[in-house]
């Protein structure tokens, strides 16, 4: 019965939560700072362009540039609702360049990679997580590119999400749909010349990424995976045995390879209750269960409040500062998993080939 009680709070709160929405107000980057993202979808489109909830059998791309306040908390992310816009408070679309076609998305890529200085030319795929709308995964996007000030080219891939909390089915149907999507957008990236690819997964769209990555491997080996630097998996949805199942098949995962978990998500911990399991990979303490692969678990629990939300990780600025020190972390750490404790402060548990970190805020 307490899996149940927890599932209605759930719907209650998400019945009450104002969702994001897209608005196009342009001059909105006249006031805020504009973030370039480029998307590849496999959502349908309305008559604006914009992406919606829809499966599409098409892979759709584009350009928004987000408008981002100038004065809020890092990690923070005010809707514009009821009220009229204000470039000084809300995200905001700037603007929206619709992409004819791969070799289009291809050569914009490729111009954007030449203005670049070699340390530059890394190019970050971010897949969000279920129950996402559209500008909730693209706003959520550029708050992170925002917020960790990395030079880096930001691509969104935004597969169809139903965006609300009893979408769980539709959300992994979606998913597994959305796999050659992700897999082109890897490759088409991967074609222009980048130094690496950086592959970042949230919540359900970590299983996208670890699906998509093992039928990449399926289909040619470590050749598609070349450009693979580094794979970040946050607050991941997965099964534990799924995932080792899809590791070992990926065979040598990229490195560094990093997922962030935490105890007190509670979005997991009723995913795994309506799996009879008693956790999902995104919160489980258990790192043995890993030992054979090459992996960091770092255990993030600290930085999360408890709440509903499943993405409060990616608000907090303690955790931001810790996310923004990950691209350059294996150059940091070396091979010596003790070394770590220098960067990201707490204790290291090494078990056979995968390494768990149970670090706290820095507050300074």
């Amino acid at each position: 019965m307490r899996i149940v009680h927890q599932i209605i709070l759930v719907l209650l709160l998400a019945a009450c939560a104002p969702r994001g929405t897209l608005n196009l107000y342009e001059g909105a980057s006249e006031t805020g700072e504009v973030q370039r993202i480029y998307v590849g979808t496999t959502r349908e489109v309305d008559t604006q362009g914009f992406p919606i909830g829809n499966r599409s059998r098409n892979l759709i791309y584009g350009r928004f540039d987000v408008s981002v306040p100038p004065d809020r908390e890092p990690g923070s992310i005010e809707w514009p609702h009821s009220q009229t816009p204000d470039p000084s408070r809300h995200f905001l679309l700037d603007k929206h360049f619709p992409i004819k076609s791969h070799g289009e998305f291809q050569s914009l890529l490729r111009n954007e990679l030449r203005t670049r200085r070699q340390e530059e030319r890394t190019a970050i795929i971010f897949v969000h997580g279920f129950n996402n709308n559209f500008a909730e995964g693209l706003y959520r996007f550029a708050q992170l590119t925002e917020d960790l000030d990395l030079p880096f080219l930001p691509i969104h891939y935004s597969w169809p999400s139903a965006g609300q909390a009893l979408g769980y089915g539709y959300d992994r149907d979606s998913m597994l749909i959305a796999r050659d999507g992700l897999e082109a957008v890897i490759r088409n990236v991967s074609d222009t010349g980048v130094g690496e690819v950086l592959l970042v997964g949230h919540s359900m769209g970590a299983l996208l990424a670890m699906e998509t990555l093992r039928q990449m491997a399926i289909s040619d080996g470590r050749a598609g995976l070349g450009k693979i630097g580094g794979v970040i998996l946050i607050s991941p949805d997965i099964d534990i045995d799924v995932f080792r199942a899809q590791a070992e098949r990926i065979g040598k995962l990229p490195q560094p390879f990093y997922i962030f978990t935490s105890t007190r998500d509670i979005a997991l911990r009723l995913s795994a209750g309506l799996t009879g399991q008693t956790a999902r990979l995104g919160n489980t303490t258990d790192v043995d269960k890993l030992a054979e692969l090459d992996v960091t678990m770092v255990d993030i629990s600290a930085f999360s409040d408890g709440k509903i939300d499943h993405a409060t990780a990616l608000a907090s600025p303690s955790f931001l500062r810790l996310l923004r020190s990950v691209p350059d972390v294996g150059a940091a750490y070396g091979g010596d998993p003790s070394t770590r404790v220098g960067l990201i402060p707490g204790t290291v548990l090494v078990v056979q080939n995968a390494t768990r970190l149970i670090v706290t805020p820095i507050t300074q």
